[in-house]
């Protein structure tokens, strides 16, 4: 599998500190796609489930967990490793919140077994309106899991879209729904402080 992120806490998409998973590999190539350096499959992240969880195990060891949002990239084009993921997951949290481009009526059970909140659907540029965790208006929002359905009521009667940034080793990642004029603000912002555009 190719996991090229992990972060924690992500406050931004989905409720409580979870922990954030970035799947690489995407067929798409969505216009205007806040991760375009997730397309490939690069051999860099090239991992296994056992390995993530191992990882994962070590934050939540120390940390409180409330949830987990796995993007990307496209998770469910590593579906089978996703799903040895998931149940590794579950042990910790079942609020697994999965954002895929592929719409639910293309994937089969096997594939949603073990997620909690799917978001489907590609992102289309020109429908960003801000909508509550979806890049795109035409993305869906589907609570799997019963259990956590008052949960995610209330979340969305209470919360507004955010941005939350995040220092790494190779630079400041920025998570959350981005707003289609994001980047071309972000390098006026940067440039008028002498750093070369991102």
């Amino acid at each position: 599998m190719y996991v090229a992120r992990i972060l924690y806490p992500v406050e931004v998409l989905g409720p409580g500190k979870r922990i954030g998973i970035w799947f690489c590999g995407c067929p798409r190539r969505c216009k205007g796609c806040s991760n375009p350096e997730l397309w490939e499959f690069q051999e860099k992240y090239q991992t296994t489930p056992e390995k993530i969880y191992k990882m994962i195990r070590t934050i939540a060891g120390e940390n409180t967990v409330e949830g987990f949002t796995i993007t990307g990239g496209d998770p469910m084009v590593q579906s089978e490793d996703l799903q040895k993921l998931l149940i590794m997951l579950r042990r910790i949290s079942k609020d697994i919140l999965v954002y895929t481009g592929y719409q639910k009526e293309e994937l089969n059970e096997e594939q949603l077994k073990n997620v909690a909140v799917l978001i489907d659907g590609e992102y289309i540029e020109e429908r960003n309106t801000d909508c509550i965790l979806r890049g795109s208006d035409n993305q869906r929002i589907y609570v799997l899991d019963e259990a956590l359905c008052d949960k995610y009521e209330k979340y969305f009667a209470a919360y507004k879209n955010q941005i939350q940034n995040f220092m790494t080793v190779d630079g400041v990642v920025s998570v959350g729904i981005h707003k289609p004029v994001f980047i071309h603000e972000l390098n006026e912002t940067v440039s008028g402080k002498g750093i070369n555009n991102i």
